[in-house]
């Protein structure tokens, strides 16, 4: 946050303490976290995606995702017969997956201790692309080798309906806006909550145009 100069301390750590919101034990909202970072963001994943181009990617069932997916990272996670799982090389072209940028790890790290995770080191970020109409159901991260490090999620571009759950698919989720710059961290007790996103609302974004970038940070291998 910036602090402006007619703000007094007690002022600021006040609005410090509303930008971020809990939404169960162990996950946070951070709201406009990302904000300041969006350009610098959206340059990398624009570099990012001339090496390793999004894709939609199979379900182990043979159905086409309808979100357009792509990875930077050690590791990058991926869809197909074989089922899901991380791969430290691109399918699509036998190459590493790009080097995560230094402002992805400054971010994934300042906002995970901002979400009372301290020491995050993440070392997979799968970059979502949505376009309206498009969603993602409910659903686990559960892929990776170790829960005990949270989620990392920052959205960028269209703003989108989040859904956060239990540990449970039954169960009713909260559904949350979400604007460019939000950040949302979860771990601890919620690590394995279901979450998705609703149907992608018609709109267009000075930074994405009709497109919603969400990067997601975890701790893979």
């Amino acid at each position: 946050m910036t602090r402006r100069p007619d703000m007094a301390p007690q002022d600021l750590f006040a609005a410090s303490l509303l930008e971020r919101e809990a939404l169960s034990p162990g996950a946070r909202l951070l709201r406009g976290f990302a904000r300041d970072d969006a350009p610098t963001l959206i340059d990398a994943v624009n570099k990012i995606a001339n090496s390793a181009p999004f894709r939609c990617m199979a379900t182990p069932g043979g159905r086409k995702m309808s979100v357009e997916m792509t990875n930077c990272g050690t590791a990058g996670w991926i869809s197909d017969k074989r089922g899901y799982r991380y791969e430290s090389e691109d399918p699509a072209s036998g190459q590493p997956w790009p080097a995560m940028p230094e402002t992805f790890l400054n971010l994934a790290t300042r906002a995970a201790t901002a979400g009372e995770f301290d020491g995050f080191e993440p070392d997979a970020c799968l970059i979502n692309r949505y376009s309206p109409g498009t969603r993602l159901s409910l659903h686990q991260d559960r892929d990776e080798q170790d829960f005990n490090a949270p989620i990392v999620s920052v959205s960028l571009g269209l703003s989108a309906i989040f859904l956060f759950g239990g540990d449970k698919r039954s169960g009713r989720p909260q559904r949350i806006r979400l604007d460019s710059g939000d950040v949302v961290v979860w771990g601890g007790p919620a690590r394995l909550n279901f979450h998705g996103i609703a149907p992608i609302a018609e709109g267009c974004h000075p930074l994405t145009g009709r497109n919603r970038i969400n990067l997601t940070f975890r701790k893979a291998l």
